[in-house]
């Protein structure tokens, strides 16, 4: 999972659909990039993984819709949801496995369901307009995308990876020259033949062992991304397509309005339009550390009144579970430990919090630091 929350409206503008040409620039000129191919018995053309980080960078995108296979075993607890229709919540995907249904025109239009036992949390984007609906609690949320493509408004909706579009991008934006770059041959992804792009940490102390990115041979869309611990065999994190459909979806399926009986809130201003962010309390996070060791140490955020902290009752349960987990100690204070297969955190108690796909140790000596 990525570090630290990101509003789900703040995906926008986002790395949607290629690697940024500074970021395939790094890649190429200071990474370990393989020379390798596929076999020739694949059916492929053969590519070297420098190939492919061009076919990323240059893919044009691709209207599209599918089923998407989901699996976390980030050795977390079980997230306090507050649904009762089979754990319909953006929040659930910290662990789990869940089935979702994504569909994109391409071009400004985007709708992800999750699917629950009984009930479904839809993020849909139709131009500048976007709706968030969560069918257990019958309500909305909608806001109004600004000119550069993002809200500024706040939600309390957790933001992970729900594509494998999405969880390549994440991984992708970050890649410098700690990372090697390979390609381990090719594969099959929802029928589709696809190219295995490997990225290894070349740092010792990470707990990201790989990450394999299927890609797509016709269109350079990821299908399948794959990311294996240290501590496990099995994929720790798992976001892959078992069905895939490169047609343009119908225009209804981005149409949204909520039903009569809904709670419907407005993100943004009085008028509808996108209201002023709001002020942070915090001071900016300091990131201690390079490449796949980066440790962000960053204030726990506090809400600045009462009426915020009475709505936040999410966060609240987020932070009892916090509190039983393990203590630990150090020069830089006392805390709890949260110890995944993919990260480590620590919360700090006196109001930090510490997170970084390393061992506790380092995540520590990152506090020591700060």
């Amino acid at each position: 999972m990525h570090h630290g929350g990101v509003r789900i409206f703040d995906r926008h503008p986002r790395l949607r659909w290629a690697v940024p040409g500074a970021a395939a620039a790094v890649i190429l000129a200071g990474a370990a990039v393989g020379t390798a191919g596929v076999s020739a018995d694949s059916g492929l053309p053969a590519k070297t993984a420098g190939e492919l980080l061009v076919d990323l960078q240059g893919a044009t995108p691709q209207a599209m819709s599918g089923t998407v296979s989901y699996l976390a075993d980030l050795g977390i607890p079980a997230l306090p949801t507050g649904t009762s229709g089979g754990s319909s919540d953006l929040t659930s995907l910290a662990s789990g496995t869940h089935t979702l249904r994504v569909w994109t025109d391409g071009a400004g239009k985007s709708r992800v369901d999750l699917l629950g036992e009984r009930s479904e949390y839809d993020v849909i984007q139709n131009g500048k307009d976007v709706w968030v609906w969560d069918s257990s609690a019958v309500s909305a949320q909608h806001a109004v995308l600004t000119k550069d493509g993002a809200h500024e408004a706040d939600t309390t909706a957790m933001q992970v990876p729900s594509t494998p579009q999405e969880a390549a991008d994440l991984v992708l934006a970050n890649l410098d020259p700690t990372t090697e770059v390979s390609v381990s041959g090719a594969g099959s992804v929802a029928g589709r033949p696809v190219y295995d792009l490997v990225l290894a940490p070349r740092q010792s102390g990470s707990k990201v062992a790989r990450v394999v990115l299927s890609v797509d041979s016709e269109t350079a869309t990821p299908l399948r991304v794959q990311v294996f611990s240290s501590a496990t065999q099995a994929p720790a994190l798992y976001v892959g397509f078992t069905s895939v459909d490169f047609g343009t979806p119908d225009a209804s399926v981005f149409d949204f309005t909520p039903p009569a009986n809904a709670t419907v809130t407005e993100m943004g201003g009085p008028d509808g339009s996108a209201g002023e962010a709001p002020q942070s309390n915090t001071a900016p996070p300091t990131v201690v550390g390079d490449g796949w060791t980066r440790v962000l140490v960053a204030a726990m955020p506090r809400p600045a009144t009462a009426a915020a902290s009475d709505a936040s009752s999410g966060s609240q349960d987020l932070m009892t579970m916090l509190d039983s987990l393990p203590t630990v100690s150090g020069s830089w204070g006392s805390g709890h430990v949260l110890d995944g297969t993919l990260f480590t955190a620590i919360l700090t108690d006196d109001g930090r919090i510490a997170v970084g796909a390393v061992t506790a140790q380092q995540v520590e000596s990152a506090l020591a630091a700060g």
